[in-house]
């Protein structure tokens, strides 16, 4: 298991943009599975939507990413793997919303990866809410030195 201090260290986002609490499953190179604790006090809720809060796909998409990330930082090589690495969402694709997230949901985040290479990987995700999909798509990364994107 990781815990949250750990993710904060393995993660370039930073508060009030990390959206994994705790990793329950790791087998490096292959799968993840993550926790997301969605809250009401969150601030996106203030305006999504003030008078129903529903968590944005897009932040469901993010921590798919998220998760990914944490996944390929404990699985690669060190040299692909250092603080002037950075993990790009290249495409997102078939994505799919099934159900709503509430305040109060727990999120459980699961990455397959389906291919992985020196610069880059495929994965699917899936993201659960008591066993039911809420979330489903495929995510493409690449993987750059920081200093070739400037």
């Amino acid at each position: 298991m990781i815990l949250f201090e750990e993710i904060r260290s393995l993660l370039p986002q930073k508060y009030p943009f990390l959206f994994i609490d705790k990793v329950v499953d790791l087998e490096e190179g292959k799968k993840i599975v993550c926790v997301k604790n969605v809250s009401g006090n969150e601030p996106v809720f203030v305006g999504h939507f003030p008078d129903f809060a529903i968590m944005p796909g897009v932040l469901i998409i993010e921590a798919m990413a998220q998760a990914s990330i944490i996944l390929f930082r404990k699985s690669l090589p060190t040299q692909q793997n250092d603080k002037n690495t950075v993990f790009l969402l290249a495409s997102i694709n078939n994505a799919r919303f099934t159900k709503p997230v509430f305040p109060g949901d727990q999120l459980f985040i699961e990455i397959i990866v389906e291919k992985i290479v020196s610069k880059g990987a495929i994965v699917q995700a899936t993201v659960k809410v008591e066993e039911k999909t809420v979330a489903k798509a495929s995510l493409t990364f690449g993987i750059a030195e920081k200093s070739a994107l400037v």
